[in-house]
């Protein structure tokens, strides 16, 4: 696998994993009608802006295919004094789950944000994500819950953070702790 940062000719690969992995992750969770009408096209169009205003690593399977992606960049409200910067997303491919990918790609948006003085972090997350457990387990912290509206319904959404981080306590010497290799 290899996790490099994207560029405009991987606009319809990003589409491909954002559509399919929220239709595995949230069947079940946000209505069918909304996940059935999730298009490549339309998230294409998104990402066209997206991936030229935002930080956007993506993970390559061998064959070249993009199976997961992450983002980030500056905290998009500024109602976050303590946490200048955010994980936009992240999302695999369902088969791609569990691997460490989640994990290489949390710390590709990590070092970017580092690397831009951006030291701290959040992410808001839907409260039934399964996902919820990973940002727990890569030492974020609830800091935050809103509602939000999906397809005319009320979701909770969580916000995790990172007031530091160097030392969130995910990447030990050699890279990712065991510990958390085995949660994603």
């Amino acid at each position: 696998m290899i996790i490099r940062k994207a560029d405009s000719k991987d606009i319809p690969g990003i589409a491909k994993v954002h559509v399919d992995s929220w239709r595995t992750t949230y069947k079940g969770i946000v209505p069918d009608t909304y996940l059935n009408n999730l298009t490549y096209e339309s998230r294409e169009q998104i990402w066209k802006h997206g991936i030229e205003t935002n930080h956007v690593y993506i993970a390559e399977d061998e064959n070249g295919l993009i199976v997961g992606f992450a983002t980030g960049g500056k905290e998009c409200t500024g109602k976050y004094e303590a946490y200048k910067g955010e994980l936009y997303a992240i999302y695999l491919l369902e088969r791609q789950q569990g691997k460490g990918l989640g994990q290489k790609l949390f710390k590709s948006v990590v070092d970017d944000l580092k690397d831009h003085k951006l030291n701290s972090m959040l992410i808001w997350a839907l409260e039934e994500n399964p996902a919820c457990l990973f940002y727990e387990n890569l030492g974020g912290k609830k800091i935050d819950t809103t509602e939000i509206e999906i397809d005319g319904q009320e979701f909770s959404e969580i916000a995790f953070g990172w007031d530091d981080l160097s030392r969130s306590g995910i990447f030990g010497k050699d890279g990712i702790n065991e510990k958390v290799e085995k949660n994603c």
